[in-house]
């Protein structure tokens, strides 16, 4: 019989808090499962890496290993990066299973877990406004994965329409436009009394801190508007019991990610050159870098014994990953598997440059091409 172990891969920061955070939440996920051992490691910027987490658990004992990314949504970092790291990790260990999980995803969990951090910023205030005099603006990270981006349109809509706004805005923090400084500027020509500022994030960085920095530049230049800010998702008990589903998931070989609509897979617009395209991780140089922490795995779970200076970035390492879109099984990272199930010619064999596929419309005059993402 293989012994099973959770594995919780998170993206990585130099910011201190959002290590703490992450933490907190790996040792929720793991409270939730108490029948595995849990571990958790990080792409970039922070440790323990997520090979340290997986050593950790080989030396429980762990045969089989349930890893999960320890994000929102299925872009780069869920796709290709952290799949990256688990296939070499694996073919580095014979005999040691690794089955990968799918992203958190628009959950009702998480919607219902949105709306208590938006209900309690409202009720940091003594003035009443009305919510139909109340515009929302949802703040997505913002990916290079068009799937990913409109994900924060649907949990814009499904939080406008189940909490009565009068409008609701989508803007993101980089890479897609329109950027949090453009997104304001066109929210306050609306005409709303208030305007609540809520990032979809699981934590705060520097991408959270800088989201708040501008709507309080925006705050003051706009006294006649009452802006508030919502905190992001952090460890909500809600969000806590959608990551353990999530692994649960794995077990019942129900963990189907969402292909229909993914770039590698389908012509999306302004994407069709990416079909059939290689997935692979980019970041592995940086991959602990900024934490001032040892290589050794002897990280305590409650008293962070880590150095971490980290910030956020995109994340990881080498591979050749491939798993095959069918994601209705428990993704296993065994085979080489072929990431969406095309059939593409690329031979994994020719070198890549280590640079990420151009957007669309990279130089949008609402995005990060054309606008400072630090100024508004």
């Amino acid at each position: 019989m293989s012994k099973i172990g959770v594995m919780v891969c998170g993206h990585g920061s130099r910011d201190e808090e959002a290590i703490t955070e992450f933490q907190a939440v790996a040792r929720g996920i793991a409270q939730r499962l108490p029948e595995f051992p849990a571990d958790y490691g990080f792409l970039e910027f922070a440790r323990p890496i997520i090979r340290d987490g997986l050593d950790a658990l080989r030396k429980q004992g762990v045969t089989r290993c349930l890893a999960v990314p320890g994000m929102l949504f299925a872009a780069g970092h869920a796709k290709d990066d952290i799949p990256s790291v688990l296939n070499k990790y694996q073919a580095d260990n014979p005999g040691f299973r690794i089955e990968y999980g799918r992203d958190l995803s628009v959950d009702l969990k998480l919607l219902r877990a949105a709306r208590e951090r938006i209900e309690q910023a409202e009720r940091t205030v003594s003035r009443k406004v009305p919510r139909a005099e109340t515009l929302l603006v949802v703040v997505g990270r913002g990916t290079s994965d068009p799937d990913a981006n409109s994900n924060i349109s649907k949990v814009a809509r499904m939080l406008w329409e189940g909490m009565g706004f009068g409008w609701t805005e989508v803007c993101y923090s980089g890479v897609a436009f329109p950027l949090v400084g453009p997104g304001l500027e066109h929210a306050v020509k609306l005409g709303y009394k208030r305007i609540i500022v809520f990032p979809y994030f699981l934590f705060t960085g520097v991408l959270v801190k800088r989201i708040y920095d501008i709507a309080d530049q925006m705050a003051a230049r706009h006294p006649e508007i009452e802006f508030l800010k919502a905190s992001y998702l952090n460890d909500h008990p809600l969000v806590l019991d959608a990551f353990a589903e999530r692994v649960r998931e794995i077990l019942a070989g129900d963990n189907a990610m969402n292909c229909q609509m993914c770039k590698y897979r389908e012509q999306a617009i302004g994407y069709e050159a990416e079909v059939g395209r290689v997935q692979e991780s980019h970041h592995h140089h940086v991959e602990g870098i900024g934490t001032g922490a040892v290589h050794g795995h002897d990280h305590d779970h409650d008293g962070h014994d880590h150095h971490h200076d980290h910030d956020h970035a995109p994340g990881d390492h080498d591979h050749h990953h491939h798993h095959h879109h069918d994601h209705g099984h428990g993704h296993d990272h065994g085979h080489a598997h072929d990431h969406h199930d095309h059939d593409h010619a690329h031979a994994h064999g020719h070198g890549h440059t280590h640079t990420h596929f151009p957007p669309p419309f990279p130089d949008h005059p609402h995005g990060p091409g054309k606008r400072d993402p630090e100024r508004l």
